[in-house]
């Protein structure tokens, strides 16, 4: 924590620093890829970086950080497991903090000039190495638990098989170089998976394991970005998933990282509700397959929302999955029916609450894109569900949802 001092000095620049934050981080990460163009290449999302989210959600979560630091509320370091994990799917280690602190650090000078005192600059140190030393305690945590180095979380594995979920969706079953099984994984968690593209970068992005393969094997799905989908334009969307559409068949190898992710089932007999959008479905997907090996006698509500049952990604396993949990019901949306009848729970539109009987007491878990989730959580909200009971999933850096 922050010495008394110190943490007066935040307090009183916190305005001043966290108003310029947003300015403050393009320029960090613009010195940083100067010094380590290997970062922007091989481990930082490019897309990402050129559509300016990876900018916004650190400067975000440093005014978070900070804000917590100084005015109470939860421990600080409570809020930092989603990006630990994500951080150890990459396999970062310690000593890549310093890195980070040192153009962080010019270019909080850069920007704000003489109004970074030493006692300033001295002061934000340390809520920087507060934040970093918290990371570096939970991902080395993480990575004790799966049983590896630190970093050492990379694994080469083999397409056994492969299927097209939807026109634009498909699967992927992995299996072990040796035959052996695979780390076992929680249902929620994700594997990372990296690819080496054309021009000889090498990315990686985040995808959920579905719970769909074969004892000892991983099954994880991608959307495919179609061309001209790209809501900002100014970055390659999709360009990893449409290189593993395109490029990765059965028997072609993949390097993938083991098991992370903290959005996991909260264990206990209280209800369910599951609601997804899109591909928002396959952590769902892997919770139902879970919940079905258990023999669970929980109450499972399933909603989910799509654009039609012809691109609906896992449609008819869903079906299956729920008709297999006699305490399980399932509701769905699709924008076009096509010349399907309206039922009960079959309904055309978007995903809407009335009529569904939501327990107050149930967890909810929600996963789609981040203003469905947040329209998601009013109402579920609004129905009594408490906001420490309502968990979600967010497609990248940083775009949190928040009640309306």
């Amino acid at each position: 924590m922050l010495t008394p001092e110190s943490a007066a000095v935040v307090r009183a620049t916190l305005p001043v620093i966290g108003g310029a934050i947003g300015d403050i981080t393009p320029v960090f990460y613009r010195r940083m890829f100067a010094a380590h163009p290997e970062l922007e290449r091989d481990l930082f999302n490019r897309g990402n970086q050129a559509r300016g989210d990876q900018q916004r959600a650190l400067a975000g979560a440093i005014a978070a950080y900070a804000t917590l630091l100084v005015d109470g509320g939860p421990d600080p370091r409570t809020v930092l497991a989603r990006i630990a994990h994500k951080h150890a799917s990459l396999g970062i280690l310690p000593e890549q903090y310093p890195i980070v602190h040192e153009h962080l650090f010019a270019a909080i000078v850069e920007v704000l000039g003489d109004a970074v005192t030493p006692e300033v600059a001295a002061a934000w140190d340390e809520v920087y190495w507060d934040m970093a030393d918290a990371l570096v305690e939970i991902e080395l945590g993480l990575y004790g638990e799966a049983g590896v180095a630190p970093g050492d979380v990379w694994r080469t594995v083999y397409v056994r098989r492969r299927v097209q979920e939807s026109p634009d969706t498909v699967s992927f079953e992995l299996v072990s170089s040796d035959g052996g099984p695979l780390p076992v994984a929680r249902p929620g968690q994700y594997v990372s998976v990296a690819v080496t593209l054309a021009d000889g970068a090498r990315q990686i992005r985040q995808y959920s394991l579905t719970g769909a393969g074969a004892p000892g094997a991983w099954a994880v799905s991608v959307k495919a970005i179609l061309p001209g989908l790209d809501p900002a334009g100014v970055a390659p969307a999709g360009e990893v998933s449409n290189h593993l559409h395109d490029n990765v068949f059965e028997g072609d190898a993949l390097e993938v990282s083991i098991p992370f992710g903290e959005l996991t089932l909260v264990e206990g007999e209280n209800p369910l509700v599951l609601i997804s959008a899109g591909i928002g479905i396959t952590p769902m997907i892997g919770f139902l397959h879970h919940l079905r090996d258990v023999g669970t006698s929980r109450r499972v509500v399933v909603l989910h929302a799509d654009r039609s049952p012809a691109r609906h990604a896992h449609r008819a396993e869903l079906r299956a999955l729920v008709d297999d949990l006699p305490t399980a019901e399932l509701h769905r949306w699709y924008e076009d029916l096509g010349a399907r009848p309206v039922q009960e729970r079959l309904r055309t539109g978007y995903l809407d609450l009335d009529g569904v009987d939501v327990p107050h007491d149930a967890d909810a878990y929600l996963c789609g894109p981040a203003p469905f989730m947040t329209a998601v959580q009013s109402a579920l909200l609004g129905r009594g569900i408490t906001a420490d009971r309502i968990h979600h999933e967010v497609f990248g850096p940083g775009r949190e949802i928040a009640a309306a």
